[in-house]
């Protein structure tokens, strides 16, 4: 299967070769260790480089701090060095040096230099990579040492930022825990910071003792946060990667206004945990008519706003995502439906060019589906021009990509996904074949949620918006699918004919040959013979060629699923035909351009099954004539044949060639 498990599944070994032995690293405590640093998820519109958000292991960087100098070089590269005397040899000397004297000198008037000179002595040993475990945590300890109780002076500084970094990333757990109760009361002043923003994010992912108290000092400022070009990636990090469900809903609640804000329980209790789960419509249960529009403006005040500011890169955050599909959800819980209608619409017309900065999300990713489902032709149009220039990229996301299905489920207008999203589809597919992801969306038009190549999970989320298409799209979904498997077969027919034999002898490509030769709609010939061309070749082949289709095992079931006219089902123990496919037509063109002789060497050697099924396809749909040539090409092929009996599927080809003589 090309679904979302493929993935995690190891190659054959023989295929992959020897695993590389890994490089020895000093072990880690088996009583303490790290939770593995997550990354969010990418957004599929490029991040502009003055936003780029960098790594968060800072401190990792190779900078040495110890010899900074301020102020910029003399530039005597610069002049003109043939109109000048000779220079003293001595005089470069002497200026280096007086610079050095400057440096000092303003180095030792700033606040802790003292501290900082001794911390760096410190840093610059527990950093080291190439040491024992035993060793680091000296160093680490002498380190802690000079900065304890001096945390909060220091850690604004870009240098002494890294230093506390190191503590925080190498020291004990009563180490780091030490350093975020020092910092306490002044974490919204560290996201603001251009180099401590990253300290930030070290504390709440590995001090989860303090990760509650982190987001309690974050909750009051969290939209300014969000908007802010430093901070608003902690608060990502923190809602996204690794705040529990309890702690995203004290981040969340900043959305919907101050009076939830002021009047929401936070003590943590049970009952406060199981409500706030809830999101949303855990703050409005049991709310009346009025503060339920009052909590709902709020969300919409605070949505609107992020929107406006498209700069500050907040829209790219899950946190934004959740809070737009939780108004988009209790919006279509409304009871009057012009109200309704009216609120989805406002709010669609203030993001409506900023979808596409959503959809890398599980909650950016419903929301763009639910406006695809809920929204008109024209709204559904104006979508699709959005997306277009990132189709590609979309393609390969897990989330993105289920957009691309919705739309494909809910347009009414096959002729609109024609010209636009299919053939910006099929156009990337030399690209897309090479992923799982990338199948899968080649895939969907032409079988929709087959149970083959897309988890329960996946179809289970296409279903969300099921209910609402049944409403908004006036075509049958039957009809639907029809017109999109034709628009988009002949794109895909005529990319195998160009790619057939090198895509087929990858595991995933010969899953994907299999369903596009079996489902889509149109002339087939050409495709056959770009598939049957590679095993016309000498077998077996010579050792310093690639091997023949036909001993790799994922090539040679999908010859042998050809032949036999569809996939077979477990639950009907049959074979199931496909019916825009001609299985006769494809071993007629087998026996005329393999030939006899790469066939009997076929079946003499790996080839064994898929022989056996071009003789039971003959024998059940071939004619006369194709029949009597194959008699002749097997008569007497088991005298010829001694020692071929430990061939795998030899039993079953000469069951079928004694059938066919009969």
């Amino acid at each position: 299967m090309a679904d979302s498990k493929a993935s995690k599944k190891r190659t054959a070994s023989a295929l992959e070769g020897p695993a590389a032995k890994k490089p020895h690293l000093e072990k880690r405590a088996k009583s303490r260790p790290d939770p593995p640093a997550k990354k969010r998820a990418r957004p599929v519109v490029p991040v502009p480089q003055s936003e780029s958000e960098g790594s968060d292991d800072e401190e990792d960087d190779e900078g040495d701090f110890s010899g900074e100098v301020d102020g910029g070089g003399l530039g005597d590269e610069a002049m003109d060095t043939d109109s000048k005397p000779p220079k003293d040899p001595n005089a470069a000397r002497e200026s280096h040096k007086a610079q050095r004297a400057l440096h000092d000198q303003r180095r030792a008037a700033k606040p802790h230099s003292a501290l900082l000179v001794d911390a760096k002595a410190s840093w610059a040993l527990a950093r080291q990579k190439n040491i024992s475990k035993g060793e680091r945590e000296k160093h680490v300890a002498a380190l802690m040492d000079v900065i304890r109780g001096k945390v909060q002076d220091i850690v604004f500084k870009h240098d002494a930022s890294r230093i506390v970094q190191t503590v925080v990333k190498h020291g004990s757990q009563a180490q780091r825990d030490q350093v975020a109760a020092e910092l306490k009361g002044r974490y919204k002043e560290l996201a603001e910071n251009k180099y401590s923003k990253f300290l930030v994010t070290k504390l709440v992912r590995l001090c989860p003792a303090h990760r509650l108290s982190i987001i309690l000092e974050f909750q009051p400022h969290v939209l300014r946060l969000l908007l802010h070009r430093e901070a608003s990636r902690a608060i990502a990090d923190t809602y996204e990667l690794y705040a529990n469900a309890y702690e995203r809903a004290i981040l969340m609640r900043a959305f919907y206004g101050r009076e939830t804000a002021l009047f929401s329980v936070t003590t943590g209790s049970d009952e406060d945990k199981e409500r706030a789960r809830r999101g949303l419509r855990g703050v409005l249960e049991g709310a009346d008519v009025e503060r339920r529009k009052r909590v709902l403006s709020s969300l919409k005040e605070t949505l609107v706003n992020i929107f406006n500011n498209p700069d500050k890169g907040s829209v790219r955050h899950a946190i934004v995502h959740r809070a737009l599909l939780e108004y988009l959800m209790e919006v279509n819980e409304t009871e009057d439906e012009a109200e309704r209608e009216k609120l989805r619409r406002e709010i669609l017309e203030s993001c409506q060019d900023l979808l596409a900065e959503m959809v890398h999300t599980k909650d950016g990713s419903r929301v763009v589906r639910e406006f695809l489902a809920q929204g008109t032709a024209k709204d559904r149009k104006q979508i699709i021009k959005v997306l277009k220039p990132y189709i590609e990229t979309m393609a390969v996301d897990d989330e993105a990509q289920l957009v691309l299905f919705t739309a494909i489920d809910v347009i009414d207008d096959t002729k609109l996904l024609a010209k636009s999203l299919l053939p910006s589809i099929t156009a990337h597919a030399t690209k897309l074949h090479t992923s799982a992801a990338g199948r899968r969306t080649l895939l969907y038009p032409l079988i929709q949620r087959s149970r083959r190549h897309y988890t329960p999970a996946i179809i289970a989320s296409l279903a969300e918006t099921d209910a609402i298409r049944e409403h908004t799209s006036k075509k049958s979904a039957e009809a639907r699918a029809a017109e999109v498997r034709a628009a988009v077969s002949a794109d895909l027919l005529s990319w195998l004919e160009r790619s057939a034999a090198e895509v087929s002898r990858e595991t995933g490509g010969s899953l994907l040959v299999i369903e596009i030769i079996l489902e889509a709609e149109g002339e087939k010939t050409k495709v056959m013979e770009a598939l049957l061309v590679p095993l016309a070749a000498p077998y077996p082949s010579a050792e310093d060629t690639p091997p023949h289709p036909i001993d790799l095992p994922h090539t040679s079931r999908m010859y042998k699923t050809l032949l036999q006219g569809g996939h077979f089902s477990h639950t009907a123990h049959a074979v199931e035909p496909a019916p825009r496919f001609s299985a006769p037509e494809f071993a007629s063109a087998f026996v005329r351009t393999v030939g006899k002789e790469r066939t009997l060497e076929m079946a003499r050697g790996g080839g064994a099954f898929v022989v056996a099924e071009l003789l039971q396809r003959v024998k059940a749909e071939g004619s006369e004539a194709e029949k009597k040539v194959l008699r002749g090409w097997f008569k007497g092929f088991a005298e010829g044949s001694q020692g071929a009996e430990t061939v795998k599927g030899w039993k079953v080809l000469m069951e079928k060639v004694k059938a066919l003589e009969s």
